[in-house]
């Protein structure tokens, strides 16, 4: 009896160390899916804290540019008023130059020709017009 009770408490000894050592390597799996996990995450969360930096130093940038056009149109709209002013008053000052006087002799000659052609035309309908009022009494007639 001795023999089979050292038996028995031998197979389970080793069936209890044998599950142990599973649970410890399906800790240690575990523990590594779990470190991978957080790694990918801590890498993640870097590559964000990055991208709302730049996020947040382009909205300071671009708040900046505004500040500075706003003051450079203010200036600029009062430059342009001195130089609207300016050439007001410099056109003022000086005499109206009347244009100069171009000969337009080739431009009238050529002007009447294309009048002619266009006259031509409109002449021709008005005679056969006429001639079917002629002939219209006299069928009134008969």
């Amino acid at each position: 009896m001795k023999s089979a009770t050292k038996k028995l408490s031998t197979e389970i000894a080793e069936t209890l160390t044998g599950k142990i050592e599973a649970v410890t390597a399906g800790s240690k799996k575990i523990k590594k899916s779990i470190e991978k996990a957080a790694a990918k995450l801590a890498k993640k969360v870097a590559k964000f804290e990055k991208e709302t930096l730049k996020k947040k130093a382009k909205e300071a940038k671009n708040a900046e540019k505004k500040v500075k056009d706003k003051k450079e149109g203010k200036k600029s709209k009062a430059e342009k008023k001195e130089k609207v002013a300016a050439l007001v008053a410099a056109a003022s000052s000086k005499a109206p130059v009347a244009p100069p006087v171009k000969p337009t002799v080739g431009k009238e000659a050529s002007a009447p020709k294309p009048a002619a052609k266009a006259a031509a035309p409109k002449v021709a309908p008005a005679k056969p017009a006429a001639a079917p009022t002629t002939e219209a009494p006299a069928t009134e007639n008969a």
